[in-house]
């Protein structure tokens, strides 16, 4: 092919998906000219696994990418149909948000603020061609000839690099939602000595809502005071969701059939997802389990198609209409969409620096799919790392790199880069460590200096978040010396909650340390109490009533920060350590962590191999 140059970028994003969109404006954000390529403009920011943002764990991402500066909680906010917050009895460590968007409000947002974006080009094209000089990549080419040169080059392609969609006996090569397949950039990544694996995803069937007799099944409205995502802004549920049940009809009809699923007959040879599965992996890994729960999700407020959550199938289109029609409520559904499963190529992420640059090709960067996670939320984390370090890279600035005991996504980042995916890689807040300290409701607190240094965040964004930390001290500071009398009214309180009436003058900062008293419940004991924004309520409360174990998790956080603080010298040869043993000589090797945290955290190392390799490094720097 006959190539011919276009002007010359600074950063080229790779797909304008969820990681792509964060890349790209990350990067054109931080003062980059960046080119977005997509393989259709019609399908930007598209939803093609289901019609939400957010949920357990992936809601904490949210709240940080926003934090951040990034963009995918604003357009949820704008395409909001239901909020719910889930686990909302619990505590506030694990409280996540999620919201129902309208998937075509939601692409249009998005499309909308990438064309108004300065320093940033969307371009619909096929990159089938990385060109690197042999250490660092040097620009991207067009299934149409062009050669854009590039600094860098950030890859986000989603499920579409050499995509496969599987439905029963049927399968053919395509991207989600029956888009065209990246087909050929999968050679190139090869020729740059990128390590590659196949995973596979999948999704469930989508029906008429005519069709759907909702008098059968669970009403699910949304929280009767909505919250949005990084907002104190009003908002009003549009649309219920809806819940039904599977039961031992349905699973008869799967078993039945398994022998013409994919996932066992062995066509499809990707790893799927295990916190995901489709229905027959339920059913077949759950026998016992007497029926699994769906919802019945809109897709948007002008559309009638339904979302089936928890039916993602690769069973043959008849089959899936004949399990479907089982379900209560479902009896006379009409299909509009049959549920496939895909395969994809994706990266082995531990060939990834911190900064989701790849070691051994200068340049290079990988965010979302492509790096092994699953979930739109991770991909959007990701890209805006991605895209912000690419930037970053060009400019010779510091890059953006947060520890795991600071933000979900350091989390994320050091899970794949440190530990590898063998399977699509999901956030939970189980993962974490330091849960307590990585609420969403302090996302803003922790992230948003970061986002300000790297240029993420505007005036606007940082002057609002310093008003609110400003209220928020002053509100603790406040309840730590304001005091409330024995009156009738308090001590009714008192008792109603459990607890002796007062004698006295109580420091309303310790009645709020009490289970179950409320800030709320103060304040109506007060003359005039502040009217603070609610998610300053909500730090407040949330910090004086956890604050012995907030301290202890401080305190464990920086006992982790000195690990992770000392230094590995670059080029160490760990094969020569005497004491290590053999699988941990081998995985140090291959990963080269730079610091002491990160090495105790790789797979294959143990602690007694951690204290050998601290003591070599006493020895090291010794003699240099």
């Amino acid at each position: 092919m006959i190539f011919y140059n276009e002007s010359p970028l600074d950063v080229a994003v790779i797909g304008a998906g969820h990681a792509g969109i964060e890349a790209a404006l990350a990067a054109a954000r931080i003062g980059c000219k960046v080119g977005l390529f997509t393989l259709t403009l019609d399908l930007v920011g598209n939803m093609p696994c289901n019609p939400s943002i957010g949920g357990t764990g992936k809601g904490h991402l949210v709240f940080e990418i926003d934090a951040l500066g990034g963009e995918m909680g604003k357009a949820a906010n704008h395409a909001m149909l239901q909020s719910r917050m889930l686990n909302a009895s619990k505590g506030p460590a694990v409280h996540s948000l999620r919201m129902q968007a309208d998937r075509v409000e939601y692409r249009n947002y998005m499309k909308k603020t990438l064309e108004q974006a300065e320093n940033l080009s969307l371009i619909q094209a096929e990159i089938i061609g990385i060109r690197h000089d042999g250490q660092t990549v040097t620009g991207v080419e067009t299934a149409f000839g062009a050669f854009y040169p590039a600094r860098t080059v950030v890859i986000c392609t989603g499920t579409s690099l050499q995509g496969k969609i599987f439905v029963g006996e049927a399968n053919y090569e395509a991207g989600p939602d029956n888009t065209v397949p990246a087909k050929r950039l999968s050679e190139s990544l090869a020729e740059l000595g990128i390590r590659m694996r196949r995973f596979k995803t999948g999704t469930p069937p989508r029906v008429h809502a005519d069709s759907v007799d909702f008098d059968e099944m669970e009403l699910q409205e949304g929280d009767d005071e909505p919250v949005l995502f990084g907002s104190d802004d009003k908002a009003a549920n549009q649309l219920p969701c809806y819940v039904t049940y599977t039961n031992e009809e349905t699973h008869r009809i799967i078993r039945e059939n398994l022998h013409r699923s994919p996932l066992y007959s062995g066509d499809i040879v990707g790893t799927g997802q295990r916190y995901c599965p489709s229905i027959e992996t339920k059913i077949m890994r759950f026998p016992d389990k007497e029926r699994h729960q769906i919802f019945v999700e809109p897709l948007g407020s002008d559309t009638r198609e339904l979302y089936l959550q928890g039916l993602s199938s690769s069973l043959p289109e008849e089959v899936q209409k004949a399990f479907v029609h089982t379900i209560k409520g479902l009896t006379h559904c009409e299909f509009m969409r049959t549920a496939y499963a895909i395969e994809y190529d994706c990266c082995d992420p531990t060939q990834l620096l911190p900064t989701l640059e790849f070691r051994d090709v200068r340049g290079l960067f990988g965010a979302g799919q492509f790096n092994g996670t699953s979930g739109y939320e991770e991909a959007a984390a990701q890209g805006l790392v991605a895209g912000a370090n690419a930037a970053l890279l060009c400019k010779g600035k510091e890059p953006l790199v947060l520890s795991r005991g600071e933000s979900y996504i350091g989390m994320l980042i050091d899970d794949i880069t440190l530990k590898g995916a063998d399977e699509p890689y999901r956030v939970m807040t189980s993962r974490s460590e330091y849960r307590l300290l990585l609420r969403q409701d302090n996302a803003k607190e922790r992230l948003t200096p970061y986002g300000r240094k790297a240029g993420l965040v505007s005036d606007e964004q940082y002057e609002a978040f310093l008003h609110e930390e400003a209220l928020k001290k002053g509100e603790l500071e406040r309840l730590a010396n304001a005091s409330l009398k024995a009156t009738p009214a308090l001590n009714e309180l008192m008792t109603a909650k459990g607890y002796p009436a007062a004698t006295g003058s109580v420091c309303e900062a310790d009645l709020l340390k009490r289970p179950f008293v409320t800030l709320e419940e103060l304040y109506s004991l007060e003359e005039n109490p502040p009217v603070l924004p609610a998610s300053v309520r909500r730090q407040v409360e949330t910090e004086l009533k956890y604050e012995g174990y907030i301290k202890r998790q401080k305190e464990e956080v920086e006992r982790f920060a000195k690990l992770e603080s000392k230094q590995i010298p670059k080029g160490l040869d760990f094969t020569s350590i005497a004491g290590l043993r053999l699988e941990a000589r081998q995985k140090l090797a291959e990963q080269q962590p730079d610091t002491v945290g990160k090495a105790s955290r790789i797979p294959g190392v143990s602690p007694a191999d951690v204290s050998v390799l601290l003591v070599a490094l006493a020895q090291y720097g010794k003699e240099h």
